[in-house]
């Protein structure tokens, strides 16, 4: 009899015992389970304060892996769009270009290292430069000025709207910026919705964009700047829709333009580039098709400051977008 009670009570024990085990082994399952949860909801509150800037992903981890791997100490560059850039981002080169256009003047003390195609290897080399950046269009022009000498070059676009935002972003994750550059990226993109909600429901214009040469005046596509801005902001350019040009700068033919008749006309011209308003006013004279286009008639040609759209500039992105909106919602 005391066998079996004894047995008995092992029993009892083991049982309780099991069941402490499981009781304990629920609650570590729970545990696991609410810390999932909160890691989970860590997890979207991280995901909730990543900023959308709508860059291509790919792209920028392109244009970002053509850096080297280690952040140089000394750096120069080639283009005035990107000199702005390290500027809004307060990063200081060693050597920017030799340009008309303007650099911050917090540069002014920097060294001028030379044109943008043509720098002057010299003067790069005696600034101990480690990595100069330029921009893509003038990458061949530039890796052939370089050859020969010991120095690591990236490459950035800077043709477009978009190129402005991709590169910006390179930079700022590149030299490890990013809280200023999201501050400037979510001013941007902020803009772009500001507008974008103004013209919902609004029938936007028909455009032609033209810029003056030292030859001639040419039509713009959407590859421009200026046809950039136009595109973001969702208008129709006759350059892309009608007449379907393939180069950024194409030959104006009056007859195509005639039948096109875009509503607004834009003109980008600059004495110091090669061409004024006279001289397009002279153009205009010359040929009575000019004066068959619905915009003339409206009056809906357009001046537009070469300080402001004749050079791609991330300072001067938000004017832009707004003036050209202006344009389009008066």
């Amino acid at each position: 009899m005391k066998k079996f009670a004894c047995v008995s009570l092992i029993a009892l024990s083991l049982a309780l015992f099991g069941c402490a085990e499981q009781q304990q082994k629920v609650k570590s399952e729970d545990s696991v389970e609410v810390e999932t949860q909160e890691q989970k909801a860590g997890t979207s509150a991280v995901k909730a304060d990543v900023f959308e800037d709508g860059i291509d992903e790919g792209k920028f981890q392109q244009l970002l892996a053509s850096f080297p791997a280690t952040v140089p100490n000394k750096m120069a560059t080639t283009s005035v769009p990107l000199t702005e850039m390290l500027h809004l981002l307060d990063i200081v080169p060693v050597g920017v270009p030799t340009s008309t256009n303007p650099i911050p003047a917090d540069f002014d003390a920097v060294t001028r290292i030379g044109s943008p195609m043509a720098p002057d290897l010299e003067v790069i080399s005696s600034l101990q430069t480690e990595l100069i950046i330029g921009a893509s269009s003038l990458q061949d022009s530039l890796d052939k000025a370089l050859q020969g000498m010991n120095l690591q070059a990236a490459y950035l676009p800077t043709d477009s709207f978009e190129d402005l935002k991709l590169s910006f972003k390179v930079l700022g994750t590149y030299f490890g910026k990013e809280e200023k550059m999201n501050e400037v990226l979510k001013n941007i993109i902020e803009k772009e919705q500001e507008l974008a909600k103004l013209a919902q429901g609004k029938e936007l214009p028909s455009v032609m964009l033209v810029i003056g040469t030292s030859d001639d005046f040419m039509v713009m596509n959407d590859k421009s700047y200026l046809g950039s801005l136009v595109q973001q902001l969702g208008a129709n350019n006759i350059a892309k829709s009608v007449l379907k040009t393939e180069s950024t700068y194409s030959a104006i033919n009056l007859e195509e333009i005639v039948v096109a008749d875009p509503d607004m006309i834009f003109v980008l011209a600059s004495g110091d580039h090669g061409a004024n308003e006279d001289k397009f006013k002279q153009e205009v004279a010359k040929n009575s098709a000019w004066t068959q286009l619905s915009a003339y008639k409206n009056d809906k040609i357009y001046m537009l400051d070469y300080s402001i759209f004749g050079v791609t500039s991330i300072t001067n992105v938000d004017t832009a977008l707004t003036t050209i909106a202006d344009y389009f919602l008066e």
